[in-house]
C-alpha cells in the first residue's frame, strides 16, 4: 500500500534520513518509534511532500516524490501534524467542515459529523466554540477528526498524545482502534511505548535517520538492547 525504499531526506544541506525502508499494509497500525531527532517526523513529512526527498515512496504503486502535499492528500493520505494546525478563529464545526471531502466519484464517505461527535462528545459540546480557546486535548481531538473528514485510506499521526492527560490518551487510543475497525491504515509516530505497543501490529524503531528495528510489539518488548540503545532516555 505505502512503500518506502532507500528514502533520503534533507533540510537544505542537512542530510536527515539515510536510506529508510519500510511499508504499511492495508488496514494495519504501524508505529514509528525513536528518540527526538531520530528522523520520525521527517519521515512522515517526506511522505507528505513537505521536505526534500530522494529515493522511492510509492502509494498504491504511484510515486509520491515530486508531488505537492495537496495532491498526496487527494490520493487518500491524511496527515495529523504534531503542532495540530487548527484554525483558531473558526468554530469546531467550521474546522470539521474544512476537512470534509467534497466531490463525486460515487463513493460514500466513511465519516460524518455525527461520527466525530460520537467519538469525542466534548467536541459536540463545543461545536460552536472558536477552536483557539479549546484546551490542548480538545484541539488534538479536533485535528484528528478534521483529518478523518477527508476520508483517507491511510492516516499518519505525529505524536498525538504529547502533553495530554491520561484520560485523553485513552480516548486517542480508542480513536486508533476505531480506524482499524473501519479498515484504515495508520502510521503512528509516538514516544509513549505503552500506547504504541498496545495498538500496533508492527513497530519500527528509528535511530540516526535509519530503521534500526522492525518487528512485532512482543518482539520489541523482549529486545532489551534495542529499547535501551534507541528508546530509553
Amino acid at each position: 500500500m505505502l512503500k518506502l525504499t532507500d528514502l533520503h531526506a534533507f533540510y537544505g544541506k542537512s542530510h536527515v534520513l539515510h536510506g529508510v525502508n519500510f511499508e504499511v499494509r492495508p488496514g494495519e497500525i504501524v508505529s514509528l518509534l525513536g528518540r527526538n531527532g531520530s528522523g520520525r517526523s521527517t519521515t512522515v513529512k517526506a511522505i507528505m511532500g513537505l521536505v526534500d526527498a530522494a529515493g522511492s515512496i510509492t502509494w498504491r504503486d504511484q510515486p509520491l516524490i515530486g508531488r505537492k502535499a495537496f495532491e498526496i492528500a487527494h490520493l487518500g493520505i491524511g496527515y495529523v501534524p504534531e503542532n495540530r494546525d487548527i484554525f483558531p478563529k473558526l468554530t469546531v464545526h467550521q474546522n470539521l467542515m474544512l476537512g470534509e471531502k467534497r466531490g463525486g466519484g460515487g463513493k460514500k464517505p466513511r465519516w460524518s459529523f455525527d461520527d466525530m461527535y460520537a467519538m469525542f462528545p466534548r467536541l459536540k459540546e463545543r461545536q460552536h466554540t472558536e477552536a483557539g480557546v479549546l484546551s490542548g486535548g480538545e484541539q488534538q481531538m479536533l485535528t484528528l477528526c478534521r483529518t478523518l473528514m477527508g476520508d483517507p485510506d491511510l492516516i499518519m499521526i505525529d505524536e498525538p498524545t504529547e502533553g495530554l492527560a491520561p484520560k485523553i490518551v485513552e480516548l486517542v487510543a480508542e480513536y486508533l482502534r476505531e480506524l482499524k475497525r473501519r479498515g484504515i491504515s495508520v502510521l503512528l509516530v509516538e514516544q509513549k511505548l505503552t500506547i504504541a505497543l498496545e495498538v500496533s501490529e508492527r513497530c519500527f524503531v528509528m535511530g540516526h535517520g535509519q530503521i534500526v528495528f522492525e518487528g512485532t510489539p512482543a518482539a520489541l518488548k523482549a529486545d532489551n538492547y534495542v529499547r535501551k540503545e534507541w528508546l530509553e532516555v
